[in-house]
């Protein structure tokens, strides 16, 4: 792999990510709506996924693209339909029409965010979205499903839990991702030999995880951490949500 693209680049998890996969290529491009500083090794692009030309010129020459763009929270539908959705099929859209081979989804818990607390879900589970934001990532899975099938773009989605330096809630410890995992995972994704299509949860080893990923044996991702380090830290209180999704869901 010659060139990396991270849209999204300037976010919580796009600067973890910025620091964790430098090494994984020779180049390293960073895509957000601010201009940034370009470090040793690293391209910047400003641009904005709503446009598909930005999203072509960022992609143009990149072997492959951890897509993080979006609004991370959720909001009305109109803004989710514009940078989540619509930006999200850029981004794929742009991949096919510059030859890039292998793209990385960031999804999110939130696609499954109604299974009530208890249930032990895998990938297979029906999609029970808490939210337009769980709506808007539910669509970038099935485009992804749709752009493997029909274009040929090897694809991970990653149902991203928690991400935190630590758990601070007692939902954190089923849902954690820590950074040191969440940089172990996106590499696995781009290094596999063979990716396919793969929907995998983004967690750390919490023995109290709600979710099972058997794609994590696929690309050889073992997690370091695990919440149950810090559990003795977290508030022990009463659950005050019942669906996985958490206080924002119901």
């Amino acid at each position: 792999m010659d060139r990396l693209l991270i849209t999204g680049a300037a976010g919580t998890i796009g600067a973890v990510l910025r620091e964790g996969l430098r090494g994984v290529a020779p180049t390293l491009r960073l895509m957000d709506l601010e201009p940034q500083a370009a470090g040793a090794g690293e391209e910047v692009v400003t641009g904005d996924v709503r446009s598909l030309e930005d999203a072509r010129r960022a992609v143009a020459g990149c072997d492959a693209v951890v897509h993080l763009a979006a609004i991370a929270d959720d909001a009305p539908f109109e803004p989710i339909l514009d940078v989540n959705i619509r930006g999200t099929h850029n981004v794929f859209e742009a991949a096919r029409l510059e030859g890039c081979r292998r793209l990385v989804f960031a999804s999110s818990n939130h696609v499954i965010g109604f299974h009530p607390v208890g249930e032990t879900l895998t990938p297979e589970a029906p999609l029970r979205p808490d939210s337009y934001y769980g709506v808007s990532k539910a669509f970038g899975e099935a485009l992804g499903r749709l752009y493997h099938d029909k274009h040929g773009l090897q694809v991970a989605c990653l149902r991203i839990g928690t991400f935190a330096a630590e758990p601070l809630t007692q939902r954190h410890l089923s849902t954690w991702l820590s950074h040191r995992d969440a940089v172990q995972l996106v590499r696995r994704c781009l290094e596999a030999p063979s990716l396919g299509f793969l929907i995998v949860y983004g967690t750390s080893g919490n023995r109290r995880s709600w979710w099972r990923s058997p794609g994590w044996e696929a690309i050889g991702y073992r997690p370091q951490d695990d919440a149950e380090t810090f559990a003795d830290r977290v508030a022990r209180t009463s659950p005050d949500y019942r669906f996985q999704g958490g206080e924002s869901s119901g």
